[in-house]
């Protein structure tokens, strides 16, 4: 099936055409969710909701940009909901810890292994988890970021910067990266 008639057939509301979608685009979109959970569980349960949105938001795609970059931003909006809904997302690192971090722009290796950085992601607070996923992976502005997260872009970006430290740190501490000034390309600069 080509993706014009996935679509075609989800809008007729056609149980192949929607299973086809699914099958198609949840992978990738599980472990866009995944990266926002606690746990796969959460990250299962953002996934169904997302998908049902997708099923009954599918009217609303213009075929302006790609497909799966309209279903992208369902996944990720469902997911920052979800966070906010069962108040997950209020979790607040210790202030005594974020002010002992010492920040350092280049970090972690361009050789570094995905599944690792992303395991150590998981071991953020959920805040700096959140912003980081948003901002580094997912190209949100910090604008964006305040605007979805009902906090002031300043926020977002000492949040930003704050777990980029903190970031570093578990990796070195999981001797992931022994160079601290190794570099941070995919991550950006503030």
């Amino acid at each position: 099936m080509t993706e014009q008639s996935i679509i075609a057939g989800c809008l007729q509301n056609d149980a192949a055409s929607q299973k086809e979608l699914y099958n198609r685009y949840s992978p990738k979109m599980l472990s866009v969710s995944y990266r926002f959970a606690h746990n796969r569980e959460d990250a299962e349960d953002m996934l169904q909701e997302a998908f049902i949105k997708i099923f009954s938001q599918i009217h609303t795609f213009q075929n302006k940009g790609a497909f799966e970059g309209w279903i992208r931003r369902i996944v990720v909006h469902t997911c920052i909901n979800f966070l906010k809904k069962n108040k997950k997302f209020s979790d607040n690192v210790d202030i005594t810890y974020a002010t002992t971090v010492y920040v350092k722009e280049e970090t972690i290796p361009s050789i570094m292994q995905a599944k690792q950085v992303v395991e150590c992601i998981k071991l953020l607070p959920l805040g700096y988890k959140t912003v980081l996923n948003l901002y580094a992976i997912e190209g949100y502005s910090h604008k964006e970021i305040g605007n979805l997260l009902d906090i002031e872009e300043s926020t977002s970006r000492s949040q930003y910067t704050r777990a980029k430290a903190m970031l570093e740190t578990i990796l070195i501490k999981k001797r992931i990266i022994n160079n601290p000034k190794s570099e941070l390309n995919w991550m950006g600069s503030i």
